[in-house]
């Protein structure tokens, strides 16, 4: 088993933690207070300084894609709502009815919701970007309010055309 390695930083919306092994990037979470001694050491695998920047460039409106290596751990279905949540474009919004078409299980909107509360890499995999088919936002594991301001950040960003891809 690779070692699971640990980084934080403060961002616009409270701290991100950032787990992973030498090779991936196993999770992103917002967290309410500090559990890191050290925010980033020379030790710390290339992978999650990577990850860093991007989130860091993300948070800034230069970024709007991420390269960095993740592995995720669910079931197929997870897996299936996870890629198609990457296919979410930046600064648009669906909802969990879409994503559920988009998998092929129509009817498991629910499921959509269920699988999208256990996504474990936000912001990389864009759960933050699928709201209720009315157009609520709903539902977010990193608290409604920073939901909103992923989102009114994404829209600020691009309508500023300030994106470097």
């Amino acid at each position: 088993m690779n070692q699971l390695h640990q980084i934080e930083f403060q961002s616009p919306i409270g701290i991100v933690e950032i787990t992973g092994t030498d090779k991936a990037i196993r999770s992103i979470l917002f967290s309410e207070k500090s559990k890191v001694s050290a925010p980033i050491s020379p030790e710390s695998p290339q992978v999650l300084k990577d990850c860093q920047q991007q989130l860091e460039e993300y948070f800034k409106g230069q970024r709007m894609d991420f390269t960095v290596a993740c592995e995720s751990t669910g079931t197929d279905f997870q897996q299936k709502v996870w890629t198609a949540l990457v296919d979410v474009p930046y600064a648009e919004t669906v909802s969990y009815g879409a994503i559920a078409k988009a998998v092929g299980s129509e009817k498991a909107v629910r499921a959509v919701g269920n699988a999208n509360s256990k996504n474990k890499l936000n912001i990389v995999v864009p759960c933050h970007r699928i709201i209720g088919a009315t157009g609520k936002l709903t539902g977010y594991a990193g608290t409604l309010p920073r939901k909103e301001w992923l989102l009114r950040h994404e829209k600020a960003c691009r309508e500023n055309q300030s994106i470097e891809q």
